[in-house]
């Protein structure tokens, strides 16, 4: 019973195989050979234009060049307030961009509200040398909160965002979870809503270690090289990058991975929903929930072998805690049981 995270889940078979396959022999290094190749290809089919992909180790890296990229002198990024790259990863967008800030922006559900943002942007006048210049916007697909951002959502922030000729990024760790979420394409819930950059995600969906930047304006390409190098990022066997994305999208795995993921964390709402001493906190879109549980029970959950974690609760959560309750994040992942999940479920 591992709902801890995503990224405590292994790799799944064919992408284990590929780097395997792949493994022998030679290729050229640095991103030149013909899978790296192949598989930037596919991230074009894929998003339908020509993009710029970038390689990277971790989400903290793509999420830190894309910010970095987008930075200008005394530069203001906007987030949700808990979003990942302003609570979670330790101040790198702001080492990565030489000092950029990163401007909490309030929202239900872990989304940012279109008003809000355009509200805070004001706040930092172009003539107002003191208080430094808007830089970038950034939204998290799905969010910590495990909510999905509509369509109408995303081109609503991307209207803020291009008003102010700010780019926009995507913290996509969650990509594939949030696609199938809201059944659409890659291109629809991106450049088509006005989205910039993407850092797409696949280790929390299968993959060992794969991430990418995905650029959609070309002419930020060259910057790129040289960001991506001077953090430590651009891998001289790049091809076992590569061998993981090119499994990773072989007959739509990527996607099918992420429907199971979804599918057992919808079954796992339900089932708490249900339940005598448990409550959903809210209501959740992706592979992650978010529970009301007695503190007596989550304990005994855990002596059983459920793992799991203590959330910090909201400022806008409804209603009330009582004083034996406490608020758990559960996710599933492409390796969840359902018989898992509803031995969970049974405890609660």
């Amino acid at each position: 019973m591992i709902f801890s995270s995503d990224n405590w889940a292994g790799a799944h078979p064919a992408i284990a195989e590929s780097l395997m396959a792949h493994a022998g022999g030679y290729a050229s290094a640095y991103g030149t050979s013909e899978l790296d190749r192949k598989v930037e290809k596919k991230f074009a089919d894929i998003f339908e234009r020509d993009v710029a992909v970038f390689f990277v180790g971790t989400g903290t890296a793509a999420n830190s060049l894309a910010l970095a990229t987008a930075n200008r002198a005394g530069g203001v990024a906007f987030c949700h307030r808990e979003a990942h790259v302003i609570a979670d990863e330790c101040g790198a967008p702001e080492f990565f961009s030489h000092g950029a800030r990163l401007k909490p922006v309030d929202g239900p559900r872990g989304k940012m509200e279109a008003s809000r943002l355009e509200a805070e942007i004001r706040r930092f006048p172009l003539d107002n040398v003191h208080g430094g210049q808007p830089s970038a916007v950034s939204l998290t697909q799905a969010t910590e909160s495990g909510t999905v951002y509509s369509l109408a959502e995303i081109e609503a922030i991307s209207a803020v965002a291009k008003g102010h000729r700010l780019p926009l990024h995507m913290d996509g760790a969650r990509f594939a979870n949030a696609l199938v979420s809201l059944d659409v394409t890659p291109a629809e819930m991106t450049w088509k809503r006005g989205v910039d950059l993407v850092s797409f995600g696949g280790t929390k969906n299968g993959c060992w270690c794969a991430e990418a930047l995905v650029l959609f304006d070309l002419s930020k390409a060259h910057e790129m090289h040289f960001l991506r190098k001077r953090s430590a990022q651009l891998f001289s066997k790049s091809r076992f990058v590569s061998a993981q994305f090119d499994a990773y999208f072989a007959g739509d795995l990527w996607l099918n991975l992420a429907r199971h993921a979804n599918a057992m964390a919808t079954r796992l709402a339900e089932g708490i929903a249900a339940a005598k001493t448990s409550r959903l906190a809210w209501q959740a879109d992706a592979n992650e929930v978010f529970a009301i549980i007695n503190k007596d029970v989550a304990a005994k959950l855990r002596q059983d072998g459920a793992v799991f974690y203590d959330w910090p609760v909201p400022h806008d959560l409804e209603g009330k805690l009582a004083k034996n309750e406490g608020l758990y994040r559960l996710v599933t992942s492409f390796a969840t049981k359902a018989e898992d999940v509803d031995r969970f479920v049974a405890s609660c």
